[in-house]
């Protein structure tokens, strides 16, 4: 009986991959994930079987992962960022129980687009927080706008994954607008495009101003609290300590 690695390769960046991640990559037979993600690792997968495929397909890569484990082989499932945390290591149990099957599974963590953004970005996310996805594929829209509102309210920090894609245009409006309900338009936004991998850009704007820069699926918003704050250039929600 073979074994799955659900590994969170983080941005994509070497330097930013555990050698956790690294030597599961490095260990496995077969490595299966979205194809994007499999571009970032290219350098591990020599002479490995690599298994890619696009957007939705993930129940599909989970059930393959399974099928080639129980006939004794180990594999690699890959996430970007955390695996659990938006990524595949749910889906993945999710389907080892529902075929009963007797397969090791070891989740191994990676760095968060929404800890890589907060990064770049300087400290925004020192105080509570949510994470809030935008993408309503999965989840209906008057849950997510719910979510948004009681997150307003309760003044966390909000990072919102998945904000736009060529589809979904108009979610990222109907969020700001949303959160214009509960803090100031000046609140200050953090947006990071391609955090911590090539071709990383970042803005820091306002609530009021954030619309008015690109935003799309490679990109995290964070939208402060009533307390965040823009210092020397950097994002920064207080603490509480006394300096």
């Amino acid at each position: 009986m073979g074994k799955v690695f659900v590994i969170g390769i983080g941005p994509g960046e070497e330097n930013y991959m555990a050698p956790a991640a690294k030597e599961g990559i490095i260990s496995s037979d077969v490595i299966i994930g979205y194809k994007t993600y499999i571009d970032l690792i290219r350098p591990f997968t020599e002479g490995k079987k690599v298994i890619d495929s696009g957007m939705k397909k993930e129940i599909e890569r989970c059930n393959l992962a399974v099928d080639l484990a129980e006939e004794g082989a180990t594999v690699a499932l890959v996430s970007s960022g955390d695996p659990g945390i938006y990524g595949m290591a749910g889906a993945l149990l999710e389907v080892k129980h529902e075929r009963k099957s007797p397969i090791e599974v070891e989740v191994i963590p990676g760095v968060t687009a929404v800890s890589a953004a907060a990064a770049v970005l300087g400290a925004p996310l020192m105080h509570d927080f949510a994470v809030i996805s935008l993408s309503d594929l999965l989840t209906d829209w008057e849950v997510i706008k719910k979510r948004l509102a009681l997150a307003g309210e309760g003044d966390f920090v909000i990072a919102l994954y998945n904000p736009k894609s060529k589809g979904r245009v108009t979610q990222i409006e109907e969020a700001r607008n949303i959160l214009l309900q509960h803090r100031k338009s000046t609140t200050p936004v953090g947006i990071v495009r391609n955090a911590r991998r090539q071709g990383e850009e970042m803005v820091i704007t306002t609530l009021e101003e954030m619309l008015t820069h690109p935003i799309d699926m490679f990109t995290m918003v964070i939208i402060g609290n009533s307390n965040t704050l823009v210092q020397d250039g950097k994002m920064v929600t207080p603490r509480g300590y006394h300096l």
